[in-house]
């Protein structure tokens, strides 16, 4: 699992939403590849035991400042600050930003209320924003950096039922897409990941938040897969990432035949359904 292979060399390397699913996955890839890590979730309890898994199978990513964790919430500002702070504090510098955090939702348009919509927002959306506006300066003073901004195909192209999760998702690649332009004479990299479903701790969260159980067709993936590609597009930046390749298929069939996409992705869609009796 952990066998070394470098090319992240002494990079540092931001993950937020790394308590679990793709950050933890790609903390681990990345440090693997020789990365400098620092890791920001809300759980500290999982960044810690993260933090002890790594460091026992690769013990050069706890050497020198070791891997930084911070706890802390993305829809915070000043706790995005306060974590890019200590990754300069630990290591003097940061080439790697990856705004990976990210709150789910499946229902109806009728069935979502105001404050569901404004908390997908602040964390999926404000979320990145505030990783990249923290990670900016740094990477101007640097004439250098990386942004990955882990946002999802039905950022691309939605589905029924997703009306609240995809606007979240359509707005983080507008904002990648401006700032690649903008890095782009400072030497700084933007790469957009448009994952599929991915087999991680998501629909598990919908349901305790919600009270809503998720399932529904379609291909899915391995966190440990996403997780490779995207340590892959790290080491060799790139504007877009489809972990799942076929995937582009359908960003392309979106833009060009959208109504033959509607009745593609109606076979695609997930359904919702009450969970153990909760609302």
């Amino acid at each position: 699992m952990f066998r070394s292979a470098r090319g992240l060399d002494g990079r540092v390397v931001a993950i937020t939403g790394a308590s679990a699913g793709i950050g933890a996955a790609l903390a681990r890839e990345t440090a693997r590849r020789g990365a400098r890590l620092a890791v920001f979730a809300r759980r500290a309890g999982r960044l810690e035991a993260l933090a002890r898994e790594i460091a026992d199978a690769v013990p050069e990513a706890a050497a020198g400042a070791g891997i930084v964790q911070v706890p802390g919430d993305v829809a915070r500002r000043a706790d995005v600050e306060r974590f890019v702070a200590a990754v300069l504090d630990a290591h003097g510098r940061l080439d790697v930003m990856v705004a990976n955090a990210g709150a789910g939702y499946q229902g109806s348009l009728t069935a979502l209320d105001e404050a569901t919509m404004a908390r997908l927002m602040d964390v999926n959306f404000m979320g990145t924003f505030h990783a990249a506006r923290a990670a900016w300066p740094v990477f101007t003073s640097q004439r250098g950096g990386h942004l990955v901004v882990v946002s999802s195909i039905v950022g691309r192209r939605a589905l029924a039922g997703g009306s609240a999760y995809s606007a979240t998702k359509f707005a983080q690649v507008g904002l990648a897409e401006a700032l690649r332009v903008e890095g782009r004479p400072l030497g700084i990299h933007v790469t957009t990941v448009y994952p599929v479903s991915t087999d991680t701790e998501f629909r598990e969260a919908i349901a305790r938040d919600y009270g809503v159980e998720v399932s529904g067709r379609g291909p899915r993936q391995a966190a440990a897969d996403v997780a490779r590609r995207m340590a892959d597009a790290i080491e060799r930046p790139r504007p877009e990432l489809y972990p799942f390749p076929a995937a582009r298929l359908l960003a392309v069939a979106a833009a060009a035949w959208p109504r033959l996409t509607d009745r593609l992705v109606s076979r695609l869609r997930r359904d919702a359904s009450a969970a153990g009796g909760r609302r």
